[in-house]
């Protein structure tokens, strides 16, 4: 009795894991008739569903079971069959705008495609999953895709849990939950991977975000597919203004309307077998979409777009916001052309053109465009400095660099180069791209490995003070770690210039990255325990000290450093501190608590008066993005400006992007007016120069003069028009991305912003009047456009979202020293400035009728002097009451 016992347990047991494992099963002999319909709509994410453009394609589905694994039953295949089909818009367009109204499934399919739809195709169908799909291979890709779309909408099983899987958007992890008579499936599509490749901008801040979600509802009637009910939504947006954004929307509709006699299943072993049997053409196609590329008539090649834009691309031109347009419109154009026609294109453009068409061609950074670009320059002359530069900073601008443009630089770095300056761009711009590399997570790609080593000995490898000036401003765009010690080293040079740009590098670091180590050389160059050091080099240790977690001890040292200084330093450390204070940096706590101790803290200590200054403030705060700025002016004790600082920052999505820095360093120019140079500059010579670095890259800096005899000539000769810096097109924003859609159909994004930008900037003396200028000038328009488009070969929907300014930004500083105290004023003026907003929504079909909409929004935002401090507001009076 007991071994029956336990043979009828162990029957039970196997016949209840069975029927828990279980997957759903069709019947031999019926034929399950589905309505199917699938729906792709694109609008703004705000926008209302009326106002969505796309299509829809509604059938008939019938399905039923062609074979079943005479040993693992919930393997089937299933024959599946798409018939009565319409095409039809998804949106609300009245009989006018609808440019399907009247139009047959055939005249917009055409009728090779809408017979390759109905042709039948099978699924192999194993424990409700889609483990494969039949078709013949030579149907279009868009038919096949389609027929995915429909297989899709089978996947299903019976338990929840999660689990990876394949279907036509991609293998993704899927979680189901499953009821009685309910199964949702909600797939995490952050985790799909499919075919598709894309790219993106690598600073977050001039990033793209995007949202998406998944889910079909199934309901089961008898173990059968009652209905299915799919959503899918993809939202992308410009971080830096959410409200620019787009949204794809695919629906799918899969419901029985009846079961009825149909064919008998086809005997057989083996799936290879059956599938032969049934139709010899079929073969495995698989189930994730396979890409297509719609062919565009009547597109215009590169020559001809070329022509349409060159007028915007003119120098007169570039303040307009026509010229970043224009300079979007090419690249695009640019990235589909060969090399031939882009040799052509740049050897027939004409010379005030040309360098934009560089900027173009470089920023397109495809293998094509490099290999013409390299071609076209001849970096052995020296007569084509500009364009030469013009392509280094766009490869340091480059949102996606690749390593054959690093090794392309390594290569003309290695050669003969006729400039000097140009010599030192490559090398500078080597550091940018070496960093882009490595946050793509590049960094142990031979070239970078090469490039790495290269910059790391450099400093090292040679006693020419321009060559170590050139290898630590890369090390300054690298931002290695292993760069540290080599720049801590350099910040306690006996030469000035390598002790600024080292410290001001490692003020790019993070600060969990500076180590105790580098902290005691900061506070030894700072406090001089070991020689004397230039003011506006200490000053520069001060700024890292503060800003890298300080301790008690340094702050407080600091405070009490105040009143031992320089004149013009004690001004700028008390200004520093009361700055930190006043707009919450992170080390303002600290200072709070140091300042406790009345022997750091008092009136002797915080009363030092002077001319120099630091200043922090906001420029714009939106919801997407906080813009600050920050203003370091530096004086020697004669009234000669020493450093002048401005930086710009934009946060947005808790990073930050270091948008604009504009450095005027002076020196040795007391013999001007007959001063007394302060300690530890005796010796200087005379010298004044500009630095820049631009969106997170250092470019090489510009010199106003060197030497006694070069100020002299050029003091006489001076016109008083600013030295240009930077002027060019940068691709600020680029990102490409295709989203296979569950439906079978494919959406693709395109997100690019394009900026124009003119800095310059200028220093002017009058020694009748004793009075000096300096100036910075920076002008500009940005265009920004973000589009969403499905685009198959019988129609194509997309919707646009874009906007676009022009803007001016100057900062003036006017010194007056005819008596001492001297008089300084600062400026810092934004000009009234234009703001538009654009959607443009779209539809067309093969015989080229088009529905299109487009709306913009105009304002213009008021010009307005940016607020420092009350002391500068009183000077200005003074310096200009003459006037008045």
């Amino acid at each position: 009795m007991m071994p029956v016992a336990g043979l009828l347990l162990c029957v039970t047991a196997v016949l209840c894991t069975s029927a828990l494992g279980a997957g759903p099963r069709l019947d031999n002999g019926k034929l399950y008739r589905y309505s199917y319909s699938t729906e792709v709509g694109l609008n703004r994410p705000t926008g209302s569903p009326g106002g969505n453009v796309g299509f829809r394609i509604s059938s008939d589905v019938d399905i039923n079971l062609a074979w079943r694994n005479p040993e693992i039953q919930d393997e089937q295949l299933l024959q599946v069959k798409i018939s009565n089909i319409q095409v039809e818009s998804a949106g609300k367009h009245s009989r006018k705008n609808n440019i399907f109204h009247g139009s047959s499934a055939e005249s917009i399919l055409g009728k090779v495609r809408l017979e390759a739809l109905q042709r039948p195709f099978l699924v192999l169908w194993k424990m409700g999953k889609i483990r494969s799909l039949y078709a013949q291979k030579a149907e279009p890709a868009t038919v096949k895709n389609l027929k995915r779309g429909v297989a899709s909408m089978l996947m299903m099983q019976l338990k929840s849990g999660k689990m990876s899987e394949a279907d036509a958007s991609g293998k993704c992890l899927v979680e189901y939950k499953v009821n009685k008579h309910q199964v949702i499936r909600t797939k995490h599509l952050e985790t799909c991977k499919s075919q598709e490749t894309g790219f993106t901008t690598h600073s977050p801040v001039l990033g793209i975000s995007g949202k998406c979600a998944a889910e079909t509802v199934i309901t089961l009637e008898n173990g059968i597919i009652k209905s299915a009910d799919a959503k899918e939504t993809h939202v992308l947006s410009i971080n830096a203004r959410h409200k620019a954004a787009t949204k794809v929307l695919s629906r799918q509709s899969l419901t029985l309307k009846a079961i009825e006699a149909g064919p008998a299943e086809v005997a057989g072993k083996d799936v290879a077998g059956v599938v032969k049997a049934l139709d010899d053409k079929f073969l495995s196609v698989g189930v994730i979409v396979e890409k297509t590329k719609p062919k565009c008539k009547g597109c215009p090649n590169l020559m001809e777009t070329w022509k349409a834009v060159r007028s915007q691309l003119e120098p007169n031109s570039l303040s307009k916001a026509e010229a970043p347009r224009s300079f979007l419109t090419l690249v695009h154009s640019l990235r589909k052309s060969s090399k031939s026609e882009i040799l052509t294109v740049l050897q027939n453009c004409s010379k005030t053109a040309l360098p934009q068409l560089v900027d173009a061609v470089t920023s397109a950074q495809t293998p094509s465009s490099l290999s013409a670009i390299l071609e076209f320059l001849d970096f052995s002359k020296k007569d084509g400095l500009i364009l030469q530069e013009r392509f280094l900073y766009a490869c340091g601008f480059a949102s996606h660099p690749t390593e054959s443009m690093l090794q392309s630089l390594l290569e003309v770095s290695q050669g003969k180069i006729g400039s000097t300056e140009i010599k030192e761009s490559v090398v500078i711009i080597m550091g940018a791209l070496l960093r882009k590399l490595c946050l793509k997570g590049a960094c142990d790609l031979p070239a970078v490995l090469k490039v790495k080593e290269l910059l790391l000995a450099g400093p090292d490898s040679t006693q020419e003070e321009s060559e170590v000036q050139m290898y630590l401003l890369a090390l300054k765009n690298a931002l290695l770690p292993e760069g540290i010690p080599v720049l801590a080293k350099y910040a306690e040079s006996e030469v000035g210039a390598y002790s600024t740009i080292a410290i001001t590098a490692l003020q790019r670091y993070d600060p969990a990255l500076i180590t105790a180590e580098v902290k005691k050389a900061l506070n030894r160059i700072y406090h001089q325990n070991q020689r004397i050091y230039e003011k506006n080099v200490r000053a520069a240790a001060a700024d890292v000290i503060m800003s890298s977690n300080p301790s008690y001890m340094e702050v407080k040292n600091l405070l009490l450093s105040i009143g031992h200084l320089p004149h013009e330093m004690n001004k700028y450390m008390l200004s520093k501190i009361q700055d930190v204070l006043r707009f919450q940096m992170p080390a303002y706590k600290l200072v709070r608590q140091v300042m406790k101790d009345m022997i750091s803290h008092n009136y002797d200590r915080f009363s030092k008066t002077g001319s120099s200054s630091a200043y922090s403030g906001f420029m714009a705060e939106t919801v997407d993005v906080t813009c600050t700025y920050n203003l370091d002016i530096l004086y020697s004790g004669s009234g000669v400006l020493r450093r002048s600082n401005m930086n710009i920052y934009g946060q947005s999505n808790n990073a930050l992007l270091h948008g604009l820095q504009v450095t005027i360093e002076a020196q040795g120019l007391e013999s001007l007016i007959a001063a007394t140079p302060d300690e530890g500059e005796e010796e200087l010579e005379s010298f004044a120069g500009m630095s820049a670095l631009l969106f997170d890259v250092q470019l090489r800096p510009v010199t106003f003069f060197k030497g006694y005899s070069d100020l002299m000539s050029k003091m006489f000769s001076m016109s008083g028009d600013p030295i240009n810096v930077v002027k060019g097109l940068i691709l600020l924003t680029d990102h490409s991305q295709v989203i296979p859609l569950q439906s079978g159909l494919r959406a693709s994004a395109e997100f690019q912003a394009g900026l124009s930008i003119d800095i310059s900037g200028g220093m002017e003396f009058s020694l009748w009047y004793r009075e000096s200028k300096t100036s910075v000038n920076n002008r500009g328009a940005l265009v920004i456009i973000g589009n969403m488009t499905v685009d198959t070969d019988f129609v194509s929907a997309g919707v646009e979202v874009g906007f676009e300014t022009e803007a001016t930004l100057d900062f003036i500083t006017t010194v007056q020293f005819s008596e001492y105290p001297f008089l300084v004023c600062m400026q810092m003026d934004k000009t009234t400035f234009p703001f538009r907003e654009t959607v443009s929504k779209q539809e067309k079909l093969p015989t080229g009728q088009m529905f299109s909409r487009k709306r913009s929004r105009d304002q213009v935002v008021p010009g307005s002097e940016f607020p420092l401090h009350q002391e500068n507001s009183n000077m200005c009076k003074k310096v200009f009451e003459p006037a008045w």
